[in-house]
């Protein structure tokens, strides 16, 4: 069986994977990024990229029915459990990098980088989770 990969390790590539295909593909121009295409892709990215980091340190998938997905609300209510002062962020990233970036394809430069930021941060905060 295949080694399994650090999940926060994991985690922060799919961060700088983000970062990368908005550098190379998104074409900044100005206070905008020209190609919603890649904002969208990007956007997807880091969210999935919280996700990984979360798994990691919220036992979400450990109380799914076999099959089932997990769900926002899912997220939400594990982490407020294990701190509430992480709901809030947790609601900003999504909303910021699954809604307005990944389905809306938001190409304001300052929020692009102010979502990757707090998705960035909420891995720190599960990196520091996983170390205890």
């Amino acid at each position: 069986m295949a080694e399994l990969r650090h999940p926060i390790r994991e985690a922060k590539r799919y961060l700088q994977n983000a970062r990368q295909i908005l550098s190379e593909k998104a074409e900044k121009d100005g206070d905008y990024y020209n190609d919603s295409k890649y904002v969208k892709r990007a956007g997807n990215t880091a969210w999935n990229g919280v996700l990984v980091a979360l798994d990691a340190v919220l036992p979400v998938r450990a109380n799914l029915k076999k099959g089932q997905r997990p769900d926002f609300k899912d997220y939400q209510a594990a982490i407020s459990q294990k701190d509430s002062k992480m709901t809030r962020p947790l609601l900003w990233a999504y909303e910021s990098l699954h809604k307005v970036m990944g389905y809306d394809g938001n190409a304001r430069y300052k929020i692009v980088q102010d979502s990757l930021d707090q998705a960035k941060m909420i891995v720190a905060w599960a990196e520091k989770q996983y170390q205890n």
